[in-house]
């Protein structure tokens, strides 16, 4: 049976891990683990150094609360398990935002919640982040404890704040595996006064990549670029989307007022071409972009999922690969750069073969296996492959900072 570590300050994480290295115990870290099913399954099961079984979880979820913010100064900083929502609440109180836009995963998993901790952890950004950036690109400080049992802190409340290695960024992505990360301080940015979505309807994968590309190269500053096919756009709660009966794509286009009706009115006028226009407004383009970034028509369901990123002008290729190896149901975010597929069926593979071939023949890039049953996700590499250097690259990074091996181990990759 799991056991449950439950510290509820930085200090007792120090004394958690320092423990477990002493004992050799490997830990699952978590937060309030609504992302388990994201990575190779690794509680209850072989860490893969040795006989070890990973029956414990470090849990930071008490380590919550927004410690510092300074709207002025377009900081915050908050404890690891404070809940996204409530980083997300705070800043809208105050006219701002994260603005890379942090997808909320846990319903494609059939629960709620998540933490800032776990959204970095993860490296998670939605929507925006064709123009915002990544979330590691918004991180400007963390604290935690690294698998030698050590406090360690990186960077500080300032977007510039000294040179050298950035920390920062190395933890942002690494999925608990290099240490528990108990604070974190992040940059944040005035939200928009308004959001306008134009829509063209009925194009196909082809053509739909010429239209976000011609609307990306514009002037008109898009902060979204998503398509959908005709039966995933039946699944939205918009009613110009599930009501179109054909593929959606939409454009996003925020800020001032009166700027978001001149660029709307420009890109409605430079789009004309490619067909059919309609034009949502905040409301249903808040609902609609949120739909995009939390995958909200693959919720339903547990067929395997993935999360393939791509070169935009290779994923109607690389898709249409796929699916004709290994059928399933997909759209398009990050203007064709990012992929969500979901199998037809279980199988044995969770469509990794289908997957990675067609990557190998389009030039490349990164996919992940989001959603499967543990079974696929101890049997395949969840995460794309490392090519030689750079495997021995992440395992010298992981024997740096956990020499044991105590934190999330095997979590990525087998072994580190």
């Amino acid at each position: 049976m799991t056991e449950l570590l439950q510290p509820t300050n930085a200090a007792q994480v120090v004394e958690i891990v320092a423990w477990a290295v002493g004992e050799e115990v490997p830990l699952e870290v978590a937060g309030t683990a609504t992302k388990r099913g994201l990575g190779r399954p690794i509680l209850g099961q072989h860490s893969g150094e040795g006989n070890r079984i990973i029956d414990y979880t470090l849990d930071l979820s008490h380590l919550s609360g927004i410690t510092l913010y300074e709207p002025e100064e377009l900081v915050l900083t908050a404890g690891a398990g404070t809940p996204l929502a409530e980083i997300e609440a705070a800043a809208v109180g105050s006219g701002q935002q994260l603005a890379f836009e942090p997808m909320h995963m846990a319903r494609l998993y059939g629960n709620d919640g998540g933490t800032l901790g776990g959204a970095i952890a993860c490296n998670l950004a939605g929507p925006r982040r064709i123009k915002a950036g990544a979330a590691r690109d918004h991180v400007l400080g963390v604290a935690g404890v690294s698998g030698r049992g050590e406090a360690i802190k990186s960077g500080g409340r300032v977007v510039k704040n000294v040179t050298g290695y950035d920390l920062s960024k190395l933890m942002t992505g690494s999925y608990g595996t290099l240490a528990a990360l108990t604070e974190i301080t992040v940059k944040v940015l005035p939200a928009s006064e308004k959001i306008r979505t134009v829509l063209v309807f009925g194009l196909d994968d082809k053509t739909t990549q010429q239209a976000m590309t011609v609307a990306l190269n514009s002037s008109h500053e898009v902060s979204g670029a998503a398509h959908l096919p005709a039966p995933v756009a039946a699944q939205s709660a918009v009613g110009y989307v599930n009501g179109a009966g054909v593929a959606v794509t939409a454009l996003r286009v925020e800020g001032f007022d009166t700027s978001v009706a001149a660029r709307t009115e420009a890109l409605r006028a430079l789009l004309g071409s490619f067909g059919a226009l309609e034009e949502l407004h905040s409301a249903n383009s808040a609902i609609f972009w949120q739909e995009v970034r939390d995958v909200v028509p693959f919720q339903v369901g547990n067929q395997p999922l993935w999360r393939i990123s791509v070169t935009a002008s290779e994923g109607a290729a690389v898709l249409r690969d796929i699916i004709n190896a290994r059928p399933g149901t997909a759209f398009y975010d990050w203007g064709g750069g990012l992929i969500w597929y979901r199998v037809d069926d279980d199988g044995d593979d969770g469509g990794t073969a289908a997957v990675r071939s067609a990557l190998g023949q389009h030039g490349g890039g990164h996919a992940t296996l989001v959603r499967a049953s543990d079974e696929v996700r101890a049997l395949v590499e969840v995460f794309q492959p490392q090519a030689a250097g750079l495997a021995a690259l992440s395992a010298r990074v992981k024997d740096s900072f956990d020499p044991r091996h105590i934190l999330n181990p095997g979590r990525m990759y087998r072994g580190v």
